[in-house]
Formats: C-alpha cells, sequence, structure tokens
C-alpha cells in the first residue's frame, strides 16, 4: 500500500500540489484523472521519490519514504513519452531491471519469455527499438516495468500516443496483466472513458487538488461537486443555472418540472443544474423527460454515435446519443432532457441532490 499524508508541493512562491490524502492499495488499478496540467505527473514524481514533498509524508508499506530517492525505491514507471535503451535489443530492455536485481540467467530468460508472451513482443526479441513501431517500443516499456516485479508502479498516460486500435486492445489487457501481481498500480489519464473502462478506484484532480477519491463507478454516479462532475464528464457535462420555486425546478420562463424525489425537499434558491451529454438524447429517442427545442451548432456524427451542440436560452448543450441522427446546422432540433438524472448543486458548486 502507498499512503500519502498531507503531502504538498510548492515550487518558489505557486503550490502545485495542495494537501493531500490519499490511500493507495493493491488489488486493482488506481486512477488519477485530471486535464493537462492538474498535477497528475507531479503526483506521480512524488509517490515515485523523483520529487521530494515540501511538506507531508509518503508511506510505503507502511515504511516512511519521504525524501528516499527513487534509486533506492522499489519502483517502476511507464511515461507518455516512453523511454527504452537505444543500445539494447528489445530482449535486454525487458532484461535490465532483472539484470541489476542480479536474478540469474535461467529465471531471467524464463521471466522476459513469459511477459514478452503477453505484450505480443516475441517475435521482436531480438530488435532494437529504432527497428519497432511506436506500438512495440511502448509494449516494450511496460514489459520491462512489469518484468521489474516492483512493489509501486506508475503509469503515466501510456497509451496517449498509440494509435486507436492498440489503445483499445491495451485497456483491455493491461488490468489482466496486473492482476495477479502484489503490487500498487497507479495510472494516470486524461480521459474519463478510459478511467471507466480499467476500473478499481480514481482520484479526481484540479488544479493541483484531489476533489474525490473513492470505487470508480461511485465516483462518477456519485460526485461530490460540480469540479469532479465536470473532470469526470466527455464530452463536458452540461450546467445551467435553475431555480426551486415551491414545486417545481425552473429552467427557463417556458421549461420546467416537477421537484420530485429528494428534490422536494431542497430548499426554495438558485441552483446549478449538470446533465451529461448522454442524458440528453434526439426527441424522437427520448423516453418521458423533458422536451426542449435549440438551435443545432454543430454536428458530428461517426459510426456509431451522434454528437450535437446547439443553442439553448442562448447557452451551449451537447447531445450525445447511440446511432446516426440526421441533424442540420442552423435547424431548431427537439432534444428531451433525461431530467431523472440532473445534478443539482449549490452555487458554490457541492452537490445538493441528484
Amino acid at each position: 500500500m502507498l499512503a500519502l499524508k498531507d503531502v504538498v508541493r510548492r515550487v518558489g512562491g505557486r503550490t502545485h500540489i495542495h494537501p493531500t490524502s490519499l490511500e493507495l492499495r493493491p488489488g486493482g488499478f488506481n486512477i488519477l484523472l485530471g486535464t493537462t496540467l492538474s498535477g497528475k505527473t507531479t503526483l506521480m514524481q512524488l509517490m515515485a521519490g523523483l520529487l521530494p514533498p515540501s511538506s507531508g509524508r509518503i508511506l510505503a508499506g507502511g515504511r516512511d519514504v519521504t525524501g528516499v530517492p527513487v534509486q533506492k525505491r522499489n519502483v517502476a514507471m511507464v511515461f507518455q513519452q516512453f523511454i527504452n535503451y537505444p543500445n539494447f535489443s528489445v530482449y535486454e530492455n525487458i532484461a535490465s531491471p532483472l539484470r541489476v536485481a542480479r536474478l540469474a540467467d535461467p529465471q531471467v530468460r524464463a521471466r522476459v519469455g513469459k511477459i514478452a508472451e503477453l505484450l505480443q513482443l516475441t517475435p521482436f526479441l531480438g530488435r532494437r527499438p529504432a527497428e519497432l513501431s511506436g506500438g512495440q517500443q511502448q509494449r516494450t516499456a511496460l514489459a520491462r516495468a512489469l518484468a521489474k516485479d516492483a512493489e509501486l508502479v506508475l503509469l503515466d498516460e501510456p497509451l496517449a500516443n498509440l494509435d486507436y486500435k492498440l489503445r483499445e486492445s491495451l485497456r483491455e489487457e493491461l488490468p489482466r496483466l496486473f492482476e495477479d501481481r502484489d503490487c500498487t498500480v497507479v495510472y494516470a489519464t486524461s480521459e474519463p472513458g478510459e478511467a471507466l473502462l480499467l476500473g478499481g478506484h480514481t482520484a479526481t484532480l484540479h488544479e493541483g487538488r484531489v476533489t474525490q477519491f473513492g470505487p470508480n463507478g461511485a465516483v462518477y454516479r456519485e460526485p461530490v461537486d460540480l469540479t469532479t462532475a465536470r473532470v469526470y464528464s466527455d464530452p463536458p457535462i452540461n450546467t445551467a443555472q435553475v431555480a426551486k420555486r415551491g414545486g417545481r425546478i425552473q429552467l427557463s420562463e417556458t421549461v420546467s418540472w416537477p421537484a420530485q424525489g429528494a428534490l422536494a425537499a431542497l430548499a426554495d434558491g438558485d441552483y446549478i443544474l449538470g446533465l451529461r451529454p448522454h442524458h440528453v438524447l434526439p426527441a424522437s429517442g427520448g423516453n418521458g423527460g423533458v422536451q426542449v427545442e435549440g438551435r443545432v451548432l454543430i454536428a458530428e456524427i461517426s459510426g456509431s454515435e451522434s454528437v450535437v451542440h446547439f443553442d439553448l436560452g442562448g447557452m451551449t448543450w451537447v447531445s450525445l446519443s447511440h446511432g446516426v441522427h440526421a441533424f442540420r446546422v442552423g435547424e431548431t432540433a427537439r432534444f428531451t432532457l433525461q431530467v431523472e438524472r440532473c445534478f443539482y448543486f449549490a452555487p458554490d458548486g457541492a452537490r445538493t441532490a441528484g
């Protein structure tokens, strides 16, 4: 287990990581989810011992490793910009941490062979990195991290530079590669969809702060505040000012719905509504919900999904739906808001209902 206790990182007068306490356990991935510059890489560098914290403590397996350099820690790292030894073969790249650990040659051969087979690198063991594709080089870096059998494995957006098909394949394979290993795995990503696929526990980050940490599905379904909901939404979550007046939620002069269930107990006042794009559907595909009309601004059709940006009361909303739907830019279209899926936040962003 890796534990961070009130860890802070400051550089000059600027705080890069605000007070952070986390307990990251073996068995399943620990995801750091946030946009670029949210603090994911800095947090990983602190975990690895590449950077010292300005204050706070870092514990590995119950042992205080604050300030212990990475060379004296049992850590394996794979970053977005993967690094391999250019003068080594693929075999020797994978074997390098085992050589450092002074394993006997038969043990090295057995472990390299097993890991190379898992990552489909066996045909390339005699090649050097320059002779490999980008995907093969990244798999080599991953294989070296697996070979080390480290207590802590840090994966910083390791699939970001790979082509779509290989990325999808490795996303499915990675959890299986670690499922029988007694190590703590930390995986950083800026993609909410990737976090959901990998499972485990997720910490959402924003401007150097962990806004929420817990089981992956729980953080996604029950964000504690608007910032977390925004971090964990792709396309971005739709937001709008609404008012609770008596028994109704008012979105505009012409659009409202009953304040039922937990909403009935909500005090009258102004709130921020949040509704994920896949709960805003073309009217023909919506069951129940509230009907609205908006002017289509952008229509993006892929092989299996339709993404539509439309103007609703002067604000841009996004609809994400399965299948191909015919929308024309500039025309008015009807959409269904699945309002039972709405989140409601106080003006300061704290979750109140939904």
